[in-house]
């Protein structure tokens, strides 16, 4: 039996980087929500007292020199420069490790995100042309990926994270192109000098990155000061968020940095010394990437402090008939709620359409053509960005008609793609699955394709969904996985279940032991009669322990404790580490599903959810011609 304390997992812990964002962010968009639904509160009671708040001045002096704002400044050009932070977080996560590390698979969000953002603005300026507000062609760019992905969650929960994850995509060039447009066309008149000072303090940022410096206090303070030069120029520092998370790097943790995070934990437990427990830390901490450290420390408070905080002191409108009227009759409102209603949709569809055709079936949706439309009805969703074009091209009754109207956008996303989405799931079995998925094209992360004559299967060989796990008979989260993966196997006739050794040597000491006796039984073709044992007695894998299970399973006990001895199958073992290593896999268990890295939980719905997944997906059914007991 195994320990008590080994058959329970924190599975939120198991959550993959793409979907803690997703988690995070469709929740913070709630908080979103009803930060603005307080502001409108607010300022329709004492609108007064709304205004008063957040006129009120701060000033920060050093000496001679020093900076004064309004409340509303600091919160908008300020607090708002993490927001953009955490999204350059987040695309340089995508580019390094998710979507965006197969290049050609930018192309297609690149150019639906494009269409999202070109046709709002040609309606907008088609409707303002000759008037003053045409300056304000901006407040019609931009989506808001937080509330786009909380209204795909409350109008899409059944709906495949492809879906999400191209919104996500989508977002991000959104959010990149509606950075430069501010710091370009809604920016004040440019001071060079200071600009010069702000571009100089960001190439010491990028030395000191240069160098591998990692104490974060250099980057803060290099980047406020840069933050003030970019103020002093003319140029919304925001953009300095967005450049700050872009340069930072995100990478799987390396074997080698956990061994030695490994190697002083047990220096600490043999010696227990505030300097080894301040290694130990650091330790740790070099073990992960930076890009995910700084995610899991501003992502929450971007997304439950910083982004309703921007909406308490912006979204509030005094709401009237009288305004009401003039947000559905005036250009202003007009060119807002057509170019985000009509354009947003139709840009990312035919934009995308248009490319599809144009490469003759080369480049296609990685999601299908009802998911395209959806996500462009999802972007209809528009306000930080939005917001904050319209109170720098606007005032007075203008601002209010545009706000009026960005908040209009939000239950008109929600209603919009409940209908698509609606009425895609009224469709016939296959010819839904093809609208919801499409022919995608998948990126494959796992480095060795699975070979029928050398890995150890279970399963149909036919089988179109395909799971390998990298796993290490003495990891205790190997031991739980194990009988999920027996209720997968039972549940689901078409899944085959490939095993490979990573043997964790630095923690488990028998796992080399254990991973040799493993193939030293499959030599006499009990391989999963073995694998089977070794998960059933973890706490005990010695040699003679080993030795003993061989007899019980009737094997040739003086061949096998030979095989041992002599480490025959240790270069069979050291083949799938060198695979593990080729795919970047550092720990276990790991799983693969379809050559597709499996970054979430593994309990049995979270597994059963992306075996689904890729079942829809397969295309073909994976090649055959294995022994089942190999």
């Amino acid at each position: 039996m195994r320990p008590r304390a080994w058959q329970r997992t924190e599975w939120h812990e198991r959550a993959s980087p793409v979907r803690r964002f997703l988690e995070t962010q469709t929740a913070g968009a709630a908080a979103l929500a009803g930060a603005a639904i307080v502001a409108l509160v607010w300022a329709n009671l004492d609108h007064t007292s709304y205004e008063a708040v957040f006129a009120t001045p701060l000033s920060i002096q050093f000496g001679d020199a020093g900076t004064a704002l309004s409340l509303h400044e600091w919160i908008n050009s300020g607090l708002m420069t993490f927001f953009f932070f955490v999204v350059g977080l987040e695309a340089r996560r995508e580019f390094d490790l998710g979507e965006f590390r197969q290049r050609r698979l930018i192309v297609v969000p690149l150019v639906a995100g494009a269409g999202a953002m070109l046709v709002p603005v040609l309606i907008f300026s088609l409707i303002n042309l000759g008037e003053e507000s045409s300056r304000a062609w901006g407040t019609a760019l931009s989506t808001d990926t937080a509330l786009a992905l909380g209204v795909l969650a409350l109008v899409g929960r059944r709906l495949p994270t492809p879906v999400r994850i191209f919104v996500l995509t989508m977002s991000v060039v959104d959010d990149f192109v509606a950075l430069f447009v501010i710091a370009v066309f809604y920016s004040h008149a440019v001071q060079v000098k200071a600009l010069l000072v702000a571009l100089a303090i960001f190439l010491v940022i990028l030395g000191v990155r240069a160098l591998k410096v990692h104490v974060g206090l250099v980057y803060f303070l290099l980047a406020v000061a840069c933050w003030f030069a970019l103020l002093e120029s003319g140029i919304d520092p925001i953009v300095l968020g967005l450049a700050m998370g872009m340069i930072t790097y995100a990478y799987p943790a390396p074997r080698e940095r956990l061994e030695r995070a490994s190697d002083l934990f047990r220096r600490f437990r043999e010696q227990p010394t505030p300097q080894l427990a301040r290694s130990v830390r650091l330790g740790v901490a070099a073990s992960v990437s930076p890009n995910d450290r700084l995610q899991l420390l501003y992502h929450p408070w971007v997304s439950y402090v910083i982004v309703p905080l921007f909406a308490l002191a912006n979204a509030g409108v005094v709401l009237t008939g009288e305004a009401l009227v003039r947000v559905v009759t005036s250009p202003i409102g007009l060119g807002i709620l057509l170019g985000l209603v009509l354009g947003k949709p139709l840009g990312t569809l035919g934009l995308t359409w248009v490319l599809a055709v144009a490469a003759r079936g080369r480049v296609t949706p990685p999601v299908g053509w009802a998911s395209v439309l959806g996500s462009g009805t999802v972007s209809i969703a528009a306000f930080t960005v939005s917001l904050l074009i319209a109170r720098i091209a606007l005032q007075g009754e203008d601002l209010e008609v545009a706000t009026i109207a960005i908040l209009a956008s939000i239950p008109l996303a929600a209603l919009l793609t409940w209908i698509v989405f609606l009425v895609t799931n009224r469709l016939p079995k296959q010819l839904r699955r093809r609208a919801l998925y499409g022919n995608p094209n998948l990126i494959t992360d796992l480095a060795v394709p699975v070979d029928p004559e050398r890995d150890h299967i279970r399963g149909p060989m036919d089988a179109p969904v395909t799971v390998v796990e990298y796993g290490d008979f003495e990891c205790p989260h190997c031991g739980q996985a194990e009988p999920v993966i027996r209720e997968l196997l039972a549940d689901y006739g078409d899944v085959r279940y490939v095993w490979r050794h990573l043997p964790l040597t630095d923690v488990h000491p028998h796992a080399q032991l254990a991973a040799e006796a493993a193939e030293a039984a499959a030599a006499q073709g009990a391989f999963w009669a073995m694998h089977d044992r070794l998960f059933q007695h973890q706490d005990a894998l010695t040699m003679a322990d080993l030795v003993r299970y061989a007899d019980q399973l009737g094997l040739d006990v003086e061949a096998f404790e030979r095989d041992l001895r002599e480490r025959t199958h240790a270069d069979r073992v050291a083949a799938d580490l060198e695979s593990a290593d080729l795919s970047s896999v550092s720990g276990t268990p790991t799983f693969f599903i379809n050559g597709r890295r499996h970054h979430g939980a593994y309990d049995i719905t979270a597994l059963k959810s992306a075996v689904r997944l890729a079942r829809a997906l397969a295309r073909e059914p994976s090649p055959s011609g294995a022994q089942n007991d190999r």
